[in-house]
């Protein structure tokens, strides 16, 4: 009874969702929408106005409210309000897409089909973009092809629209791009839905072609390789296994035959399994009498404290406090977190059950001093090099889009002189970032949710004020032609220089 119950509310809920998301609201009801969010930002964000004055950020609110004349769905008031949410530079900080939702009918289906533009690999540069990966052979478009337009609307007018939807921290100019090319086809299919057909215009090497894109269905075969890529193995648990890309989030490797060069990758710190990965790994490093280090945190957006703090255990051999205490807005912001959000209905009775411990654990997880109140974190306590670290030479390869935890981590190693960077400006901050956790904000009449971090995390450094992101020791630049030919100049570089040390 309870799971029939369940399944009907269910497909009531996707029913009423949809109707809402297509029904028009009335101007005046958007601008109390506006103003709700503008409210909820005051009370729970510690940070509003690191990078815009309290003045120009009511300014942008004041005019966006008059140009609110006519009624508007939910997707077009967001396409009107995410550019101003957005103006406030803080990169953890966007609403989120009103999206039509499926139902499990719907949802499989597709997931007996292969995607329409999601088996490409994508670059964006200006205001073009191109395919730089075809993993199926599809229509033998090349790597390199420049995408004109799809159903005739260029591609140009879609990037100038969706770039101002992105939020990046402060002045950084890197991370749009890196973002950009991974949430193009989210705003476009929000926009368009889940098309079967498209139609592609491209140039490639001064020629134009025009290719039709269909959904195609997937084989036994390929159906049969989904269910095996869902399997988890002790390995896949240890690297982090992400199915719906086939990759790892972390992997390690010697990059030469004595072994003194170790290699790291991380693609985002997800902290599952992370303390067996990082033990098991570092053992290997000391057994092998590795002299250098290569972490690599190109395009990994960041994740757990937890993960970074503990990998930073294993690159000093002094005590460290990885981060400030982390402020928040009042002693009652942490519980303010959505405990109940997402909860299935058993989910539900077993958080009831649990929810005074979870209360009184948020109660007194907070602070006062010197007139603020901050939040009790792990990551801002003293904590103790690991007994397997690491006391060799350390390289860190960066890019835009190395964010969030990413920049926490190294612009904690560029402060203590622990590590040579080398790449290109970090997309997220190098003075820290508002995220740790959220409170799940719904605006009340365009019900668009508005995730809003309640955490001021910065590093324990000495800040630089520059409102930008992480700079490299060495600058290195990556070409969009460098990705297609498989070259890396930029681990290149780091591989040269080891040469260079070694031969003196």
């Amino acid at each position: 009874m309870i799971f029939l119950l369940a399944i009907l509310s269910s497909c009531a809920s996707i029913r009423r969702h949809n109707e809402q998301r297509a029904s028009c609201i009335s101007p005046e009801k958007l601008r109390e929408d506006v103003d709700y969010a503008y409210a909820k930002l005051q009370q729970m964000h510690p940070q509003l106005y690191w990078y815009i004055p309290k003045k120009e950020l009511e300014l942008k609110f004041d005019s966006l409210k008059k140009t609110i004349t006519e009624p508007l769905t939910p997707l077009q008031f967001y396409f009107k309000f995410q550019p101003v949410i957005a103006g406030i530079r803080e990169g953890h900080l966007s609403l989120r897409i009103p999206r039509k939702k499926f139902t499990k009918s719907e949802i499989k289906k597709f997931e007996h089909q292969k995607g329409l533009f999601s088996r490409f690999e994508y670059y964006v540069e200006g205001d073009k973009m191109f395919i730089i990966q075809n993993r199926d052979s599809i229509e033998n478009i090349q790597p390199g092809t420049e995408i004109l337009s799809i159903n005739a609307i260029p591609v140009s007018d879609y990037i100038k629209k969706y770039r101002s939807l992105i939020s990046s921290d402060g002045y950084n100019t890197t991370f749009q791009s890196y973002f950009l090319k991974d949430l193009f086809f989210n705003f476009y299919t929000a926009e368009h839905g889940l098309s079967s057909k498209a139609t592609l215009e491209t140039l490639y090497k001064g020629q134009k072609h025009t290719y039709n894109l269909s959904r195609e269905s997937k084989s036994d075969t390929d159906l049969e390789k989904d269910k095996e890529m869902q399997k988890r193995t002790q390995e896949k648990k240890l690297n982090d296994y992400v199915a719906s890309s086939n990759s790892y989030n972390r992997s390690f490797r010697f990059l030469d035959k004595d072994s003194s060069i170790a290699y790291i990758k991380v693609r985002s710190f997800s902290r599952d399994y992370s303390d067996k990965f990082y033990k098991k790994t570092f053992s290997q490093i000391k057994n092998a009498n590795s002299e250098y280090l290569i972490i690599d945190v190109r395009n990994n957006y960041g994740g757990s404290l937890y993960e970074i703090n503990n990998l930073y255990s294993y690159l000093t051999d002094q005590p460290f406090t990885l981060i400030k205490p982390s402020q928040v807005t009042s002693r009652i912001t942490p519980l303010r977190t959505n405990y109940f959000r997402k909860s299935s209905p058993l989910e539900y009775a077993y958080k009831s059950i649990t929810y005074p411990s979870y209360f009184f654990g948020q109660a007194f997880s907070t602070y006062k001093k010197d007139g603020k109140i901050f939040y009790k974190m792990k990551a801002d306590k003293p904590t103790k090099p690991n007994k397997e670290a690491f006391h060799g030479k350390v390289f860190v390869l960066i890019n835009g889009g190395s964010f969030s935890a990413s920049s926490i981590i190294t612009s904690k190693l560029k402060n203590d002189k622990r590590a040579t960077l080398v790449g290109e400006e970090t997309g997220g901050a190098n003075d820290g970032t508002v995220a740790g956790f959220y409170s799940f904000q719904k605006l009340p009449n365009s019900e668009i949710k508005f995730p809003i971090g309640l955490l001021l995390v910065q590093p324990n450094i000495d800040f630089t004020d520059s409102k930008k992101g992480v700079l490299p020791d060495v600058v290195v630049k990556e070409t969009m032609q460098d990705i297609i030919d498989k070259k890396d100049p930029q681990l290149d570089w780091i591989k040269n220089e080891i040469a260079k040390e070694k031969n003196k």
